[in-house]
């Protein structure tokens, strides 16, 4: 993961470097150091990372004009350096300067939206780049921003909908945001290939109009590379060559490329060093089919020996059987010991709830395991403590997204687990220990799996006491993962000089992600484990960049907000019915709550479904001085309330009840 950013701030008396694997400037760009245009940061705020400090000066100058050329950017940012904040960055200097109007965020699911809002929330970046841009978690309904800077939204929703989305990028000029853009596989266009039929393919499909009508397009991934070897939508390639991997063009006209590797990361102190846990084993099973009889394999070593064949059965084997619930249970005790002795470090009783103790994120091969490892751990607690401790999130877990906010913004539960849902771009600092109970070796992958536990907590106390621990089966492919982790870190030999920066390496052996064929697990347990540290070859951080000092404000974003106040008037609403009811101004019976729902809709001229953030207040403003029943006479124009209403004004007078 070697490699600088694309763009490196220069000093006082040069411009940036321009070399192949440095950086590429656009042509006639120049730029100063950041505090020469938008002044010195309060030291009271975070320290920019390198990336962000560039995204800074190159926005800048785009919004100044020095950079008018540049309508793309590229942000390869080794997953957990902070691409959350590029977005906010790019707003902040872009709209002021009149170059957009609108954001729009699109992530690649649904879990993802609420952490784009709260980037944009987040008050700490607000007094830091001076912006008051908001954006809201919207789906496919009309005016998705709702008066607001713009609105996040996913792959699934732009395919549902796509002319809703790329009319509204055509009615503003639009940075489109297009966050793990390797989702995205180039749509088949020649002759003689397949049509794209899976999802993926729909979702390139739907973009690609919604990236040619955007204003500027901001792309952003921690790995720029696809499993499959196909090209990336909306990345330049360079002509295809025999027996070559896809290349970037990185000279393209109009693209401007940032990158930050995690080695940059680990300088910086932005993200944690890892420790992993490799636990050997070895495992039998069942080969052949019923017809031709099934015969016995193994016990074969997970580690291999060097026997490439029986690699992918044994680790398919091993994580459905007892291996499994042995690395399971190094990970859940590894988890308790580090929550105890924070808990004797801060003077916390036993039971007693706070932030930055540690949790354990375990990713499993399938639902079917998943479910298995939930019951194992909460075996291993008492009834109520794992009901609420442990929770599942899986494609068809019931309150999946329920269980994924609770595990990101509470203290409890304490252990989350998965199978891909959390696995990419879950932001979950307290995340400290992963149990890698996955089959998958593809090197994006596993980058995004570990990163889940290298983001600084910055309620654990100094950065120096905290490291990310990832307990995993030890086969080979896993270590050849470490190894190159090592190397692009300084502590083993240097990667082939040809190899380009992490983020843009293609893979070089692709290995099949799915179930081998044709075997029945039989059984498998653990021989021992191994512990090796991946430090940054450079313990002291760069000058100007520490552990984030600054605790994170919980901030409410847009979506949530909206949907506070549409319960507050709904609580109003049914509020004066069970009044009015109650001091016999209106007769019981029917669906008064429903009648003035009407009435109020009617006044305001417009549902509160549809209502900017300003719009509920004044809704909310006008409940407090008036009452919805005098003003039923606005629902005798409507064919569904007229009849009643007649009825009602004729036989239930307020005076007959006063007679009584």
């Amino acid at each position: 993961m070697g490699g600088s950013p694309r763009y490196r701030r220069p000093g006082p008396d040069r411009a940036p470097s321009r070399d192949s694997q440095a950086g590429r400037v656009p042509a006639g760009w120049r730029h100063g150091r950041p505090s020469q245009r938008r002044g010195v940061l309060s030291t009271a705020h975070p320290p920019f990372r390198a990336h962000q400090r560039t995204l800074r000066a190159l926005v800048a100058a785009i919004a100044s004009g020095e950079a008018r050329d540049v309508t793309d950017i590229l942000a390869a940012v080794t997953p957990g350096g902070g691409k959350s904040l590029l977005p906010v960055i790019a707003a902040a200097h872009l709209i002021p300067a009149g170059r957009i109007e609108r954001v729009v965020w699109v992530v690649p699911r649904d879990s993802l939206r609420l952490q784009a809002e709260e980037a944009f929330a987040d008050p700490v970046w607000r007094r830091a780049l001076g912006h008051a841009a908001s954006l809201r978690a919207a789906d496919n309904e009309p005016d998705p921003a709702r008066g607001l800077s713009g609105y996040v939204t996913t792959y699934q929703a732009v395919a549902a909908a796509p002319g809703l989305h790329l009319a509204e990028a055509r009615r503003h000029r639009t940075l489109l945001v297009v966050d793990e853009v390797h989702h995205l596989p180039m749509p088949a266009a020649r002759r003689g290939e397949e049509p794209d039929d899976d999802e993926a393919g729909a979702w390139s499909r739907a973009m690609r109009p919604l990236l040619a009508a955007a204003a500027c397009r901001l792309l952003l991934s921690g790995t720029l590379e696809r499993a499959d070897g196909r090209r990336i939508l909306g990345l330049p390639y360079h002509p295809a060559s025999a027996g070559a991997p896809p290349m970037i063009d990185l000279d393209a006209p109009g693209l401007a490329v940032i990158g930050y590797s995690r080695a940059q990361a680990l300088a910086e102190r932005a993200v944690l060093p890892v420790n992993f846990g490799a636990l050997d084993g070895e495992a039998s099973w069942l080969e052949g089919g019923r017809a031709a009889g099934q015969s016995r394999v193994g016990p074969h070593r997970l580690s291999g020996g060097g026997v490439r064949a029986t690699t992918r059965p044994a680790l398919f084997t091993a994580l459905r059987t007892g291996f499994a619930s042995d690395l399971l249970s190094e990970a859940f005790h590894a988890t308790r010991r580090l929550r105890a002795r924070r808990r004797r470090e801060r003077g916390l009783g036993a039971g007693e709830a706070a932030p930055g103790l540690g949790k354990l994120l375990v990713v499993a091969p399938d639902q079917a395991s998943a479910r298995r490892y939930l019951a194992a751990l909460r075996a291993w607690m008492p009834a109520e403590q794992g009901e609420r401790d442990v929770r599942l999130a899986t494609s068809s877990a019931q309150d999946a997204a329920g269980a994924l906010a609770a595990f990101r913004l509470r203290p409890e539960p304490a252990v989350l687990v998965t199978v891909a849902m959390a696995y990419e771009g879950l932001d979950a600092p307290e995340v400290a220990v992963v149990a890698a109970l996955t089959h998958i070796r593809s090197r994006p992958w596993l980058e995004q799996m570990l990163a889940r536990a290298t983001r600084v907590d910055p309620h654990a106390g100094p950065y120096a006491g905290q490291q990310a621990l990832v307990f995993h089966p030890d086969d080979p492919l896993f270590a050849r993962f470490r190894a190159e982790l090592e190397a692009e870190q300084g502590h083993a030999a240097r990667p082939r000089p040809d190899r380009p920066p992490s983020a843009l390496n293609p893979e070089r052996e692709v290995w099949r992600d799915d179930d081998p064929g044709g075997i029945t697990p039989l059984e498998s347990n653990a021989l021992g484990l191994r512990y090796a540290l991946l430090r940054p070859r450079t313990p002291e951080p760069a000058r100007g960049a520490g552990a984030a000092g600054i605790a994170p404000v919980l901030v409410e974003p847009p979506s949530l907000t909206e949907r506070a106040l549409r319960q507050r008037l709904s609580a109003q609403v049914a509020a004066q019915a069970v009044e009015d009811e109650a001091n016999l101004r209106l007769p019981r019976g029917g669906s008064l709550v429903h009648r003035y729902n009407a009435v109020l809709k009617r006044v305001l001229g417009k549902g509160r479904a549809t209502m900017t953030l300003p719009e509920l207040e004044a809704a909310l403003a006008w409940l407090e001085r008036n009452r919805l029943g005098d003003h039923l006479h606005h629902l005798e124009a409507d064919a569904r309330y007229a009849w009643s209403e007649r009825q009602r004004r004729g036989r239930w007078m307020p005076e007959r009840v006063a007679g009584r």
